[in-house]
């Protein structure tokens, strides 16, 4: 064990669920696996604590807008003036090109998490990817950062996580029919379709399976998630939209699933837990014990699926169309539906506006084919102003 080299990895988002989760992978796993980084937004005593126990050698904290000076200090001092503090935006892009840091775990919400996962791939890094937005918003561009770089793209999300695996089965992307993601349906998966415009905050963010933040929560609700995984998909696969399918499956064991020209479909299946796919992309081409949950073989399990329907979940056209499309559209999706959902869990707009709104945006703005970073987050910005603009206009 002594000739084996340690592998430093910064964890972006520690304070949020796949950041925590990480961490108990990391506790778990040990050796070689060593806690270089830890980045929150605004978390700060949930970051104290995680410096306590893990004694990383950085930190970050990005908004620093409501803390005294000498809270970072503070911080530092508790770690027994071993960790480094930083604050703010440029820090995070510092830390994910450090020379010191062999694995960047990006799970950052939204395209806040874009420029550190950029910087990653610039750099050379294993970049485990949950930050989905990263390839919905600037696809062409991190893929072209891998490969200059020599950097390795591995996929945290569920879905894509099981793609990745199948397609292990194997030996070219010519011999894949299709693609199918498999989703929940969210909390309003049960709801008749007509009262879903009446649908409250508290219904949307009550999910059947996953523990997950409020924005993504409502996402999974109105199947945006899906949509920008379809995205995701048709960048991180190199495949086209037109090979990837979505079903619902309310057991959320079968992750995804990969067919064949054969016929044959091999598919990724446990039961729901992000800890599994986080240490897959930490140990990969390896397989280790972990704190993952296991199938228990002695209770009976029934899984099912049906195709999504497209009028309960309108927004997975705008996935497909975008995903066809390329250029600036991504960007301008996530951005419309970043701010509209947090009009909807602000109590400014129904439900089902939030796609109504996001269609609009999309439509209304000047397609680029080729855009340079630049553009794509001046784009990012233009979208969400748009959304407000749209909301005042409906009033």
């Amino acid at each position: 064990m002594a000739d084996v080299a340690r592998r430093n990895v910064a964890v972006f988002g520690s304070t949020g669920s796949i950041g925590t989760a990480t961490l108990e992978v990391l506790k778990q796993l040990g050796f070689p696996y060593n806690v270089w980084g830890l980045t929150a937004h605004s978390q700060q005593d949930l970051l104290r604590k995680q410096i306590l126990e893990f004694q990383p050698a950085r930190a970050v904290l990005t908004d620093s807008s409501q803390l005294p000076l000498d809270t970072f200090a503070d911080l530092g001092a508790s770690a027994g003036n071993r960790t480094v503090i930083s604050h703010g935006q440029a820090a995070l892009e510092e830390l994910a090109s450090d020379p010191n840091v062999d694995i960047v775990v990006a799970g950052i919400v939204g395209s806040a998490g874009l420029p550190s996962s950029l910087a990653a791939a610039r750099a050379g890094k294993t970049l485990a990817l949950a930050n989905k937005e990263s390839l919905v918003v600037a696809g062409p561009l991190m893929l072209d950062a891998v490969k200059k770089n020599g950097a390795r793209l591995l996929p945290i999300d569920s879905e894509h996580s099981a793609v990745f695996q199948a397609l292990e089965s194997g030996k070219s992307l010519d011999q894949v029919r299709r693609i199918v993601l498999t989703a929940s349906g969210g909390s309003l998966r049960d709801m008749p379709i007509e009262k879903l415009a009446n649908a409250t905050v508290e219904e949307a963010l009550n999910h059947p399976t996953w523990n997950m933040g409020r924005k993504i929560t409502v996402d999974s609700a109105t199947m945006m998630n899906k949509s920008l995984e379809i995205i995701e998909a048709r960048w991180l696969f190199n495949i086209e939209p037109e090979k990837i399918s979505v079903v619902i499956h309310p057991q959320s064991m079968i992750h995804s699933m990969v067919e064949f020209i054969d016929g044959s479909v091999i598919a990724q299946l446990s039961p729901p837990d992000m800890r599994l796919p986080i240490q897959y992309a930490l140990t990969y081409p390896n397989r280790m014990d972990g704190p993952a949950r296991r199938v228990d073989w002695s209770t009976p399990v029934q899984l099912d699926w049906k195709p999504a329907d497209l009028e309960r979940y309108p927004a997975l056209r705008l996935g497909y169309e975008v995903a066809k499309a390329g250029g600036t559209a991504g960007a301008v999706l996530n951005g419309a539906n970043e701010a509209a959902v947090e009009l909807f869990l602000a109590g400014h707009i129904r439900f089902t506006e939030i796609e109504k709104v996001c269609r609009i945006v999309l439509e209304n703005h000047t397609f680029d084919p080729s855009p340079n970073l630049d553009d794509l987050l001046s784009l990012d910005c233009w979208s969400r102003a748009e959304v407000l603009r749209w909301k005042q206009l409906e009033c």
